[in-house]
């Protein structure tokens, strides 16, 4: 691609993802280890001679790990289709151990779809172009620098094995921030399904490609004709870790081949690492194609058939139709149902909470108060889950007027949170409590009769005088 100067061209941003979703299964993909990570784990135990490749090991296919897949495919409005295969992968890399992936390349186990999600006050739609399962890869830790710099790379192989799904979009976003926001809901999305759980440790990784086009290309839908897409090279931007991180790796990456086109340069089609610690991509190779992987169908996994099983697979409610159902069955407006679904942990307590109380009540005590306070320490509400019958406790405290709401949430919640009392025991111990009626009648009465009976206020006589006491005149 000849690159033309800016005064002469108008460029867009053309981005696709390529979402590595770890889903929740007891074991690997294709052997028993465990997924589970030990707190005195020494690296490169969590291992088998299955999930380090090594000679006569055979694969056998993880059970829950198809059927989570077939959630995902449900969720997005995939097709799944009666039969799908596992191919190999070809290529070297130092956390790969046997030299070649697992993985599916034509026949995905799930095919099409899309995810609608929200931008500010727009709502867009992306395309799905497929999802397949595979195995995770080892993990490098970069000894004393980052990727470029580092003295040494240390590899374990705790994770290799570990069963990944990778959710491909169409190259629709048009910015950095879309990007975002597809990515949260998308979690959002996994979460709900059970299949998911974004606080382990590189739970979710994005690859994200990314070329500039001239804005004339587009059309009228934001779309981009692929043989305009194939004639502009693109980057593929990797070691991307959260949503925020996609953000400001696609920002920094738009602008580095904005500026560089400005100069005349022509973009290099290749593989950049996200250096999060500089907040800069790096260059790390030439890209590869497709050919370049020698896709070869597995010989040691038969052809996977889920035509019958993929019936019997129900999903959840999803979090939109949930957000609609809290504002049409409780009457919340638009943001207090936005929030008290943000997670499937929260709708499910705020569901618990609303059978006791006023929905209302239960809404203002989760959504402001709850939420409130945990964000403040950056929690979330799975760090109090065994403790949500005290929240609850809480509020009916509140709805008795047994103590004030003033007192409950900066007093009661706080030393929850901070101190792991039951809200019963800070109302003891900080005497919230409320006051008996008889109780304060007799203080004000006993108050009142202590007035009445005070003796006046007197004078001494002058020193040389009668020493009587005079009255002090009012």
């Amino acid at each position: 691609m000849t690159a033309r100067t800016a005064e002469t061209r108008e460029l867009a941003a053309v981005i696709g993802l390529e979402v590595h979703v770890q889903l929740e299964t007891e074991t690997k993909i294709f052997c028993g280890c465990s997924t589970e990570p030990r707190d005195d784990e020494a690296p490169n135990t969590r291992t088998c001679p299955v999930c380090l490749g090594l000679p006569g090991a055979l694969p056998v296919l993880n059970e829950a790990a198809v059927e989570a897949a077939i959630k995902v495919g449900k969720a997005l409005g995939s097709s799944i289709p009666e039969e799908t295969q596992f191919h190999r992968k070809n290529y070297y890399y130092p956390d790969l151990p046997k030299d070649f992936q697992i993985t599916q390349y034509d026949a995905p186990v799930c095919d099409g779809g899309e995810l609608a999600f929200s931008v500010g006050d727009d709502r867009r739609a992306v395309g799905i172009e497929r999802a397949h399962l595979e195995e995770d890869p080892g993990s490098l830790t970069h000894a004393g620098g980052s990727i470029d710099t580092a003295d040494r790379t240390l590899v374990d192989y705790n994770r290799a094995g570990t069963p990944l799904m990778e959710i491909v979009t169409a190259p629709e976003f048009r910015g950095a921030e879309e990007a975002r926001a597809f990515l949260a809901k998308l979690t959002e999305v996994l979460e709900y399904l059970g299949v998911f759980d974004a606080r382990r440790d590189g739970s979710l990784r994005v690859d994200a490609n990314l070329s500039m086009v001239d804005a004339d290309e587009l059309g009228a839908d934001g779309g981009v004709d692929d043989a305009v897409l194939a004639d502009a090279n693109r980057t593929e931007v990797k070691n991307i870790s959260s949503h925020r991180a996609a953000e400001k790796a696609l920002a920094y990456e738009e602008t580095r081949q904005r500026n560089a086109i400005e100069r005349g340069r022509e973009i290099e089609q290749e593989t950049r690492h996200w250096d999060e610690a500089r907040g800069i991509t790096v260059s790390m190779r030439s890209k590869e194609a497709e050919k370049d992987y020698r896709y070869f169908p597995e010989a040691d996994l038969p052809p996977l058939r889920v035509a019958d099983w993929k019936e019997e697979i129900d999903i959840p409610e999803l979090p939109d139709a949930r957000r609609e159902r809290f504002r049409e069955g409780y009457g919340l407006d638009g943001e207090a149902a936005a929030k008290l679904t943000s997670t499937k942990q929260v709708a499910d307590f705020y569901e618990r909470v609303a059978e006791a109380f006023d929905p209302d009540l239960a809404a203002t005590w989760v959504a402001d108060a709850l939420l409130g306070e945990l964000n403040y320490r950056d929690m979330s509400t799975a760090d109090v889950e065994g403790r949500l019958e005290e929240f609850a406790r809480l509020v009916e405290l509140v709805d008795d007027g047994e103590i004030t709401a003033k007192n409950a949430e900066e007093t009661v919640l706080r030393r929850m949170l901070d101190d792991g009392l039951s809200p019963d025991e800070v109302v003891a111990a900080e005497d919230l409590g409320k006051t008996d009626d008889d109780e304060v009648a007799a203080a004000v009465a006993a108050a009142i009769d202590g007035r009445q009976r005070r003796p006046r206020n007197r004078q001494r006589a002058p020193a040389g005088g009668t020493g009587r006491l005079t009255p002090v005149i009012r």
